[in-house]
């Protein structure tokens, strides 16, 4: 029997029987679409995840801070011993130091992360509104100091502000506060999202005058991901604290994966249940088309082209069901990440996708469509090969 004929006998019985045809792709399709949807939403929350903490070049950092600052310093000496770490690319400082910013006449202490632009790239610090300071008389602020001003986060970008940095100065008798204005008005150039604490990012090219013997944290960039863990370990026999966000994605990684696991198992379940309904209907259609069996035996075909036959119709229906599945899938999505954000505009939150579906699992999807079809329609497939000719005359 040629590919053609197959493909037309296949189709002739979504022609004959379409309402029963259209309900068992549909419960394909809800048990193809339950599956789509549970990974849709663990693949989506992994990847809003991720981009809110990571950016390609963070992966590649370590986090390094001291015990004690005082026992073991991280100043410019301990930088240079650092560099000379195998795999070792790149070295960026923070220095935190108390200060007070001055906005529009409104006045608030803050903590100044005074650091560098690369400092920000390597931990993956990417302000929610704005950019970067590019120049050196711009500066990236926190959304809380943004709400301690009274501002929201837009009107807030490009006003400008005058910093003082309080240098503390050990004498014999006590320890004396400095206040050292800055020079220059500066202006904010970005926000980042983080409501727990009051600070901005100063960079360092303006406190070349300061002298700053002793550094709170260092960003370390490594060559490549395979080179973490032997800096790591290089540092930690130096005698640092030293963690890396590729841990905590690493880790993050698995417990979405389990999640993702555990709500394909209730996906599977709807499918298994399309599943038996699908058998259930190529049974019927077995019954219904004895007869037909029959004659097409006394005209000469094979048993195999009678199995390929009902095979080639199960896998057309359950691809029918996995395409239906994927379209219900992009639907229902869409409805649901719409209503999802528009609830969160109106809190007072950010647009996020709730939902995410990669390619190469849509294919997948596909292929398993038809894995489930043909086992759907093996066993009537295989009783129809093996029936005789003249009973399926017979039969009524």
């Amino acid at each position: 029997m040629s590919f053609k004929y197959l493909i037309k006998l296949s189709i002739r019985s979504f022609v004959r029987r379409p309402a029963r045809t259209f309900l068992t792709v549909l419960a394909m399709g809800v048990g193809i679409s339950a599956i789509l949807i549970f990974v849709s939403l663990g693949y989506g929350l992994q990847k809003t995840m991720l981009e809110q903490i990571t950016t390609e070049e963070s992966l590649l950092s370590l986090d390094v801070s001291s015990p004690d600052l005082e026992v073991l310093p991280l100043d410019n000496k301990m930088i240079s011993q650092i560099t000379k770490v195998e795999n070792v690319e790149e070295i960026a400082p923070l220095a935190i130091l108390p200060g007070e910013i001055t906005l529009e006449n409104l006045i608030s202490n803050t903590n100044l992360n005074i650091c560098s632009s690369p400092y920000l790239k390597l931990g993956g610090i990417v302000p929610e509104y704005g950019r970067i300071f590019e120049r050196e008389n711009e500066i990236v602020v926190s959304s809380a100091l943004v709400k301690a001003f009274g501002f929201t986060e837009k009107e807030i970008l490009n006003k400008k502000a005058k910093i003082k940095i309080f240098l503390s100065k050990k004498t014999e008798k006590e320890e004396e506060t400095e206040v050292k204005p800055l020079e220059n008005e500066f202006l904010v150039s970005g926000v980042v999202m983080d409501d727990t604490m009051v600070y901005l990012y100063l960079p360092f090219e303006v406190v070349k005058s300061i002298e700053i013997s002793n550094f709170n944290e260092l960003k370390v960039k490594v060559k490549d991901s395979q080179s973490i863990k032997g800096a790591s370990e290089k540092l930690t026999e130096m005698g640092f604290l030293v963690s890396s966000l590729s841990e905590t994605v690493e880790e993050a990684n698995k417990v979405f994966m389990a999640i993702q696991i555990t709500l394909s198992v209730f996906g599977i379940v709807a499918l298994i249940v399309a599943a038996i309904g699908m058998a259930n209907t190529m049974t019927v259609t077995l019954l219904e088309r004895t007869n037909e069996i029959g004659i097409m035996k006394a005209i000469g075909a094979s048993d195999k082209d009678i199995r390929n036959t009902f095979l080639f119709e199960s896998a057309l229906i359950a691809v029918s069901g996995g395409l239906t599945g994927i379209f219900l899938n992009f639907l229902l999505s869409e409805i649901l990440n719409r209503g999802f954000n528009m609830l969160a505009k109106g809190l007072g939150g950010q647009s996020v996708t709730l939902f995410y579906t990669p390619l190469w699992f849509l294919i997948l999807i596909i292929i398993f469509s038809i894995i489930v079809g043909l086992i759907s329609g093996f066993f009537p497939a295989k009783k129809a090969a093996k029936m005789d000719s003249l009973e399926a005359l017979r039969y009524k």
